[in-house]
């Protein structure tokens, strides 16, 4: 990684550091961006909230592995940032172990269930006697008991420890909480008991008050006694079917118990030096790797910077749509269908698209053929791994024109429901050995569906199946990319976002400002951001960029549309390992992030 500038480290020195290396979080008050950047030599959380990023770190300190800390972060995020994550969602977590170079993935997102139901579009499910139509059987508890079974060194009663004190004795309702429960008063509203514990007379909790949660406790409790069968197999189980059907949803309790988390393959290509481990599918890392791709075909690597620059900030706005059609074609659980993800993800895939890189600028874009890419051989890097396999391309009858004989395009008139307005979590951590998570989770829009149980609100995610898609016995669609960055055997950077259609276009932004224009990674992910649409010439910018960046879009043929930065425009978590070893993590202005060193 190229070094930051002279300027920005008088910069860093004056204004960014903070002394996150000692215990306490504390020491670092005096930073105007306390908690937004922590350096330290051993390990490293960074996730949406500080409690939970403390909990990582006590964890850290408990002679526990990365696994262990992001399993006790993800676990104490469910109970401090649930309007966005929680048991009732579920995720996907990318993971490097550095003693044997091993890497690995892990899907535990929304399944949809065994009623036929599921084969059916989700209409008038938005109503409130029917929100639990778009709940999905969860999957946080299966993913999270499933990574540290494998790779964890703590007992579960000591991970989940940090969790059920947080849910036990209550903690600090932070501001950006605060501000969703207001948002999603309704929803809140719409269960009595637990709008009791979120709106107290009605009034939505204040930054600042003291949120207890009782049944939440009990039930953490259960689980770090009994494990998974305390949430999936039991009396809880049994109230929460209930209730979601009674809410017009279509979980069963066959559903609950039969709910399995998924071992696959990480995506992985190689990109400049490193290679890169991506979120397979139904997660949506592929885009992210097609991003990376394709800044090299557009030049803009090549270039001197990002914010400035007109010729790459232009370049930026239009490869993030090319990638994003395919991410939208291209995309299911790849149990029940085929998704050449590999291709996708691929650099000769990315040589075939680089044309409508430099193409005028449409009110639409038209997905790709990535099938031949998708059954071409791996680069040398990522053979040790084994990586996502290709997958079976489809059957064509003789004569078949190709792509767009078998719909391979995006049909503006399909039902593509997606994560629109969509609310998640992301969590990285890297420990004193260099083992390394990227995990995201989330249960959907805010409050997931509305439905809640025993302290556990229930996702939306059942709601991002689309026509091609929908079924049963299956995992819902994401847009989620956990990403590691490896330089040999080394881990150089574990990144991802949160905030649905945001989250790619983030992760691969703020890469780029690390990876190759040398930007420390505070000021990576405190820089503006752009973010194109696929189906018009519309591209939202935030604040910060040069004139001459929006003069440059406008002339391009876009048509910008100003954004002030806030939690949907991506939410990243990111810690970046220099080469001489020092951690540095960094959290996201637009949340309530925090990062700190073990």
């Amino acid at each position: 990684m190229p070094q930051p500038t002279r300027t920005f480290a008088l910069l860093a020195a004056a204004v960014l550091f903070t002394a996150c290396t000692r215990p306490s979080p504390a020491t670092s008050a005096s930073s105007p961006l306390a908690g937004k950047r922590a350096e330290g030599q051993n390990g490293m959380v960074s996730t949406s909230q500080q409690q939970a990023t403390m909990a990582g770190v006590e964890i850290l300190r408990a002679g526990g592995n990365a696994v262990d800390a992001a399993v006790a972060a993800g676990f104490a995020l469910s109970v401090v940032d649930p309007s966005q994550t929680g048991l009732g969602g579920g995720g996907a977590a990318t993971m490097y172990m550095a003693s044997s170079a091993t890497v690995d993935h892990l899907s535990f997102y929304g399944r949809a269930g065994e009623s036929d139901e599921w084969t059916r579009p989700d209409t008038g499910a938005r109503t409130a006697e029917r929100a639990g139509r778009g709940a999905a059987t969860p999957g946080m508890v299966s993913g999270l008991l499933t990574m540290h079974a494998k790779y964890g060194t703590l007992s579960r009663e000591r991970v989940l420890a940090p969790a059920i004190k947080l849910a036990r004795e209550g903690f600090s309702v932070s501001p950006l909480l605060s501000r969703t429960i207001a948002s999603a008063s309704e929803r809140v509203a719409a269960e009595p008991h637990a709008a009791a514990r979120f709106m107290p007379d009605g009034v939505p909790l204040r930054p600042g008050q003291i949120l207890v949660q009782p049944e939440l406790a009990a039930l953490l409790e259960l689980i770090a006694v009994a494990g998974e069968d305390a949430f999936y197999r039991s009396a809880f189980a049994e109230r929460l079917a209930y209730h979601v059907q009674e809410r017009g949803g279509l979980i069963t309790t066959n559903d609950m118990a039969t709910y399995k988390s998924t071992w696959t393959r990480p995506l992985c290509t190689t990109w400049r030096d490193y290679t890169v481990l991506g979120a397979p599918p139904p997660m949506g890392g592929a885009v992210v790797l097609a991003m990376l791709h394709l800044a090299n075909r557009s030049g803009l690597t090549n270039s001197a910077g990002y914010t400035q620059n007109p010729s790459t900030a232009t370049s930026f706005a239009q490869l993030i749509r090319v990638a994003q059609i395919d991410g939208q074609r291209w995309r299911g659980d790849p149990a029940v269908m085929s998704v050449p993800a590999r291709g996708v993800s691929s650099a000769q895939y990315a040589m075939d698209r680089s044309p409508q890189l430099f193409a005028p600028i449409s009110d639409s874009m038209v997905a790709g053929d990535p099938w031949a890419a998708d059954a071409a051989a791996v680069p040398n890097a990522c053979e040790a791994f084994d990586p996502f396999p290709a997958a079976v391309p489809p059957r064509r009858s003789p004569g078949d024109a190709g792509p767009a004989a078998l719909d391979y395009a995006l049909s503006a008139a399909e039902d593509v429901l997606g994560e629109d307005s969509s609310f998640t979590s992301h969590l990285s951590v890297v420990d004193a050995n260099g083992n390394a998570v990227a995990m995201t989770t989330t249960v959907g829009v805010l409050f997931g569906s509305g439905v809640w149980s025993d302290g556990v609100w229930l996702n939306s995610v059942g709601r991002n199946f689309d026509a091609r898609t929908r079924g049963t016995n299956r995992y819902s669609n994401s847009t989620m990319a956990p990403t590691i960055f490896l330089e040999g055997n080394r881990v150089r950077l574990v990144v991802g976002a949160a905030g649905s259609q945001y989250i790619q276009p983030s992760t691969a932004q703020v890469s780029v400002r690390m990876l190759i224009f040398g930007e420390d990674p505070a000021m990576a992910l405190a820089a503006p951001r752009l973010h194109p649409t696929w189906t018009s010439r519309e591209v939202e910018v935030e604040p910060g960029f040069s004139p001459d960046v929006y003069s440059a879009l406008v002339e391009r043929g876009f048509n910008p549309l100003s954004r002030v930065g806030d939690i949907l425009f991506g939410g990243v978590h990111a810690v970046y390992v220099a080469p001489d070893g020092r951690r540095i993590g960094a959290a996201d202005h637009r949340r309530d992030g925090f990062a700190a060193a073990q």
